[in-house]
């Protein structure tokens, strides 16, 4: 097992490293599970997966997004009509205001287009540095650390950090991996995150990183039974 606590920083770069390398064989088709077709789409679909699974927004925005194919539209959309929409999504009237309100900002500061810089992101309603994060890597190629439930979960459990901050996560995790990776780093700890290492009981057998995490041993260690709880 790795002792975090006295790992040195180069130690640590090059765990990091080494993890981010076995998960990539581990989840080859790593990527964003939210489905969308442009830089708008995604920026809604990410604010409307919070206190959800991207499954239920795939599920929602189909019908969102043909009734209100662009800012301007769901800037002038009737606010019922959105939530009765966003209603499966969970803390819909909140959600409503946050779309539409970012949809109006859209409109009103940035000619109805999402813009492609993090300090431009984070002053729309609803959009803090996680979801710009998630459009800058996705839609525009413009790599980010998403430091969503999953991500945060990981780093303190492979040592990577200390801190539940998640602006402190996403400094200390963006220091440890190469700028070119942080998107794809994201996604495989996610992935990860979602089929192996779970939040209550991680399937420890059966994970690719375990010699590499001083974690390893908190959930199922026997293989056969952990393989039975990965999920797909």
């Amino acid at each position: 097992m790795i002792a975090a606590d006295v790992e040195s920083p180069l130690a640590r770069t090059r765990r990091a490293r080494r993890v981010d390398r076995a998960l990539a064989v581990r989840y080859p088709d790593a990527h964003c599970e939210l489905d969308f077709t442009s830089p708008f789409e995604l920026l809604v679909a990410t604010v409307l997966s919070a206190q959800t699974t991207d499954v239920r927004v795939n599920l929602t925005t189909p019908v969102l997004f043909a009734r209100y194919p662009d800012a301007a539209a769901l800037a002038a959309a009737n606010p019922e009509e959105v939530e009765e929409i966003l209603r499966p999504t969970g803390f819909f009237r909140a959600k409503t205001k946050s779309v539409m309100g970012l949809s109006q900002a859209l409109v009103e500061r940035f000619h109805g287009e999402v813009p492609a810089r993090l300090k431009d992101l984070v002053t729309l309603p609803g959009v803090g540095r996680k979801t710009a994060n998630v459009v800058l890597g996705n839609a525009f190629g413009i790599p980010g650390i998403t430091t969503d439930t999953h991500v945060m979960r990981l780093s303190l459990r492979l040592g990577y950090t200390t801190s539940e901050d998640p602006l402190v996560v996403e400094q200390e995790l963006g220091a440890l991996l190469p700028r070119r990776d942080w998107t794809m780093a994201s996604h495989r700890l996610i992935f990860h995150g979602r089929r192996t290492c779970f939040a209550r009981r991680p399937a420890c057998g059966a994970c690719p990183v375990a010699s590499m995490c001083p974690s390893a041993g908190i959930g199922e260690l026997d293989p056969a039974k952990a393989a039975a709880m990965v999920k797909p």
